[in-house]
């Protein structure tokens, strides 16, 4: 056998066996990687320390008056471009704050019954009827600026509409000015929170509005189009579809 017959034979048993190798490694199966275990879950007092906490700490307030101000940043540089404009603004802990209520509820959402407010339990619909909501400053301040720039304030609130009276008394008496007040319409029925919001702006858009933006503390608040940018307050206590 020649040598150079002997050297071809190597290089081909060489590459068998490198193939053989390779196909050997693929067919090794990777171990799965472990699933990481579930978030534990909190015990009731726990989650209502940590919501106390988070409001109480001051940091509910910061991650508040971030989320205005990055609104308030975007009404600054859209205002002027634009010949008739808006915001619209959810109301419930978005332009008025309802802890009081639920703190005496020990942050629970009790919507209807009487209000104790010397020792609880407190109804949410009756709270808010008492028009006692202290405003939500950063909230206020965007308001205020939409109005001197000449932008027009809407609220879109899913109060039912017999709390109409109480709450423009209570954003009066908090220094808000609005161009209109949409609250939920009497004996409407709406797929979800969203629906009627979305509708909501489409009904002020087709008035003529540009809405810059629209702000809440919910996602249903946003949701549905009929805005150039959407605003995401924080809500530790509850959520509305």
């Amino acid at each position: 056998m020649g040598v150079r017959t002997r050297r071809t034979r190597a290089i081909a048993l060489g590459l068998a066996l490198a193939f053989v190798g390779c196909a050997t490694h693929e067919r090794v199966a990777q171990p799965p990687a472990p699933t990481p275990p579930p978030p534990p879950v909190l015990a009731l007092w726990e989650t209502q320390r940590e919501i106390a906490d988070y409001i109480d700490s001051g940091r509910y307030d910061a991650d508040v008056a971030r989320v205005a101000g990055d609104a308030l940043a975007w009404l600054e540089m859209r205002a002027p471009q634009v010949a008739k404009s808006a915001i619209v603004l959810d109301v419930d802990e978005t332009s008025l704050s309802n802890w009081p209520a639920y703190r005496l509820n020990q942050w629970a959402r009790i919507v209807d019954g009487p209000c104790d407010l010397a020792h609880g339990p407190c109804g949410v619909r009756a709270w808010q009827a008492m028009a006692r909501d202290p405003a939500i400053a950063p909230t206020l301040q965007l308001a205020e600026r939409a109005r001197t720039l000449g932008v027009a304030v809407f609220f879109v609130t899913g109060r039912p509409p017999a709390l109409r009276a109480a709450t423009e008394r209570n954003l009066r008496a908090q220094g808000y000015h609005w161009t209109g007040l949409i609250l939920l319409p009497k004996g409407a029925h709406f797929a979800s929170a969203a629906t009627f919001k979305s509708e909501a702006r489409r009904h002020i858009a087709e008035q003529g509005y540009t809405i810059l933006l629209t702000m809440g503390d919910q996602q249903s608040d946003l949701e549905g189009g009929f805005a150039e940018r959407t605003f995401k307050l924080p809500n530790p206590v509850y959520f509305l579809p």
